[in-house]
């Protein structure tokens, strides 16, 4: 039997001020979910990241929407919610410089990160 696939970062990308998940979005996520699935000493991070148009409180609140749809989709799918996290950025981590459609596209996407789940019990613990 081979061995189950290393859960490493993905990300996922969203249309214009929209957090609405595309079918290709869905289709990362599915895979995700999979190898998460495999992989339950891992949890997620998931950053929510727009392009720079838009003021950054507006841009910081569709960042989460984006981060949270994506993070609905993966319980959705039988993901255990604890081991999700997320948060916005907004438009302060962008992946590419630029004033075009080129770049915006690029920017506009949630990043799924990988995390030792002993952070969260680390977490849980100082609470």
């Amino acid at each position: 039997m081979a061995p189950a696939p290393i859960f490493v970062s993905a990300s996922v990308y969203f249309d214009y001020d929209s957090s609405d998940l595309t079918p290709a979005t869905r289709d990362v996520l599915q895979v995700v979910f999979q190898q998460a699935q495999k992989q339950p000493d891992r949890d997620i991070r998931i950053e929510g990241n727009c392009d720079e148009r838009g003021t950054r409180e507006y841009n910081l609140a569709l960042g989460q929407r984006r981060a949270d749809a994506a993070r609905q989709y993966l319980v959705n799918l039988g993901l255990d919610g604890s081991r999700i996290t997320t948060i916005s950025y907004g438009k302060e981590r962008p992946r590419v410089l630029g004033d075009d459609e080129a770049a915006w596209t690029e920017n506009r996407r949630d990043d799924l990160v990988p995390v030792s789940s002993e952070s969260r019990e680390v977490s849980q613990a100082s609470q």
